[in-house]
């Protein structure tokens, strides 16, 4: 057995059933011997693609997402969605074909390792057929463990040479317990809380899997519970969730987190963007951050006690200390409170100005009349972009794996492969792709990678025929807007080119095929293009334009 065969059959065994990528000479053989192990191989139509199908895959609940790619320009085609992974920290590994070391002429040969250090991956390389499937067994590790995208070099000399006998690991290696902090650190947590009036508990990407002992310590200590926008839908159902903080948050919202005098960031980075810039947190409130990675405490603003550890746990800890002591407080919660969260709480319950006219429809009369009319179970994929508040926030999800949000990086036109790595993640789930022109037609060759699976996607395309940020940002001083403008563009047209089903749609009644489709086979995808009003930027920019 060859190198790159052996990769392929450990992979299977490490449980490894979806791999996506582009073949190329360079990775034919490992991905060959991925498929005849019983895996899934989604072929893309680009590396960039396939790189954001994998990481969208591993968010939505796949498992590990897994990329294969040719060496050179395979890995570099992928680098953008490589790039919005690592810095996610989406437990993701890259199977790169490495141009053998002594061809050192070859048109291939990049330093791959240095591309991976500069975006944030971990590089790694199968360093000689003695250590392959060690040096594999320490790639997984460090994707699984540590939540990292890791970039793991195949060497083509490497890869074709023949393995010693040895046995494929058939498991992965051992996961440490996650750490909790110690007793001194639960006590001055428990500390902060007992003596909280108000408490706000803001959950980030770390907290998913934490929703039981995080509401369970709430309720302890009367803290209301929020998420940042990655977040969105983990506390889905409970009376007091204030949905997602930051620029995306609803008047109430903003109102409750700036009004509390003990914040605690729960695998959250407290960044300017869940925290608007900073303008939600009060003068004289306490912060406090719990994160399993020491380098994250306070490296977005100060804080006043951080406790390194896994949230469940830290979470769990604490509750169990406060009811030993007895502690049990209402905080600012009430029935009064819990009556408004349920009225002003949604976006779409905020009274707004129609701007819909005949020839285009506002992008929120837009979003809650899909929310109406899409089944409730639903998994919506978001793409960068003055848009993108309106799907994320009026758009319902059910829980914390229905919102894929593709926004570390804030590259445009990750979108629609967003989706087809969470569609192949979540079958049992409807996917809406939330896009807007300019990302739509900057990937549009993944419509094909859709039509080809037979994935029942809903795409939605706000289409304001420009690069609305843009316009918005540098419009109102004046500057001329001829390169970020587009002149129309027929997108259904262009779907139905591809094999969707399309419609075109300028105000809510337009939206009627979307129920006729909805109750057919869903066997491919239902392509919207929503002529939206570009009069006024979306209220989130408007908050982003603050900070700049």
């Amino acid at each position: 057995m060859i190198v790159a065969e052996a990769v392929g059959e450990a992979l299977i065994g490490l449980g490894v059933r979806t791999v996506f990528g582009v073949v190329g000479s360079g990775n034919f053989h490992v991905t060959n011997a991925l498929v005849a192990g019983g895996a899934r191989f989604v072929a893309a139509r680009h590396e960039g693609g396939a790189a954001t199908m994998a990481d969208a895959f591993a968010r939505a609940g796949g498992g590990v997402g897994v990329l294969s790619v040719h060496q050179g320009p395979g890995l570099t085609n992928a680098l953008t969605g490589i790039t919005e992974a690592a810095k996610s920290r989406t437990p993701l590994l890259v199977l790169a074909a490495e141009t053998a070391g002594s061809a050192v002429r070859s048109n291939f040969r990049v330093d791959q390792a240095a591309l991976a250090a500069a975006v944030g991956a971990v590089p790694e390389r199968v360093h000689s057929p003695s250590s392959a499937l060690a040096d594999l067994a320490r790639a997984w590790r460090t994707a699984v463990v540590e939540r990292r995208t890791v970039v793991l070099g195949l060497p083509l000399d490497v890869q074709s040479a023949e393995l010693p006998a040895a046995p494929a690991p058939t498991s992965g290696p051992p996961v440490p317990s996650v750490p909790v902090p110690g007793p001194e650190g639960v006590a001055r947590l428990a500390d902060v809380l007992a003596g909280a009036e108000r408490p706000v508990f803001l959950a980030g990407r770390g907290a998913r899997g934490a929703r039981e002992p995080l509401v369970a310590l709430a309720a302890r200590t009367g803290a209301l519970l929020a998420t940042s926008a990655v977040a969105r839908g983990l506390f889905r159902g409970e009376e007091f969730d204030l949905d997602v903080s930051g620029g995306f948050a609803s008047p109430v919202t903003a109102e409750l987190m700036r009004g509390a005098d003990v914040l605690v960031g729960w695998g959250c980075s407290l960044n300017m963007w869940t925290l608007r810039h900073g303008t939600l947190v009060g003068e004289d409130t306490t912060v406090v951050q719990v994160d399993l990675d020491t380098e994250a405490l306070g490296v977005n603003r100060p804080i006043d006690l951080g406790l390194v550890g896994d949230v469940a746990g830290t979470a769990a800890a604490v509750e169990a200390e406060l009811a030993r002591r007895g502690h049990a407080s209402d905080g600012a919660r009430s029935p009064a409170l819990a009556a408004r969260l349920a009225r002003e709480r949604r976006w779409r319950d905020i009274p707004y100005d129609d701007d819909s006219d005949d020839v285009s429809i506002d992008p929120r009369t837009l979003s809650i009349a899909l929310d109406d009319l899409l089944p409730a179970e639903r998994t919506v994929a978001v793409d960068s972009g003055n848009f993108m508040g309106y799907p994320a926030m009026y758009l319902e999800v059910p829980d914390a794996d229905g919102l894929v949000f593709t926004q570390a990086y804030q590259s445009i036109g990750l979108g629609l492969a967003t989706a087809i790595g969470a569609a192949i993640a979540r079958p049992d789930r409807l996917t809406v792709a939330a896009l807007g022109d300019g990302g739509a037609l900057m990937s549009i060759a993944e419509l094909e990678t859709a039509v080809r699976l037979g994935l029942g996607l809903v795409i939605v395309v706000y289409d304001d025929e420009a690069y609305g940020a843009e316009v918005h940002h540098f419009g109102p001083h004046g500057h001329p807007l001829d390169t970020v403008r587009f002149p129309p563009a027929d997108i259904a047209e262009i779907g139905r080119g591809f094999g969707c089903t399309a419609i075109t749609a300028r105000r809510r009644d337009d939206l009627a095929p979307l129920t006729d489709w909805l109750t057919g086979p869903r066997d491919h995808p239902l392509l919207i293009d929503a002529k939206v009003t570009r009069g006024r930027p979306a209220w989130w920019l408007e908050e982003a334009f603050r900070g700049h």
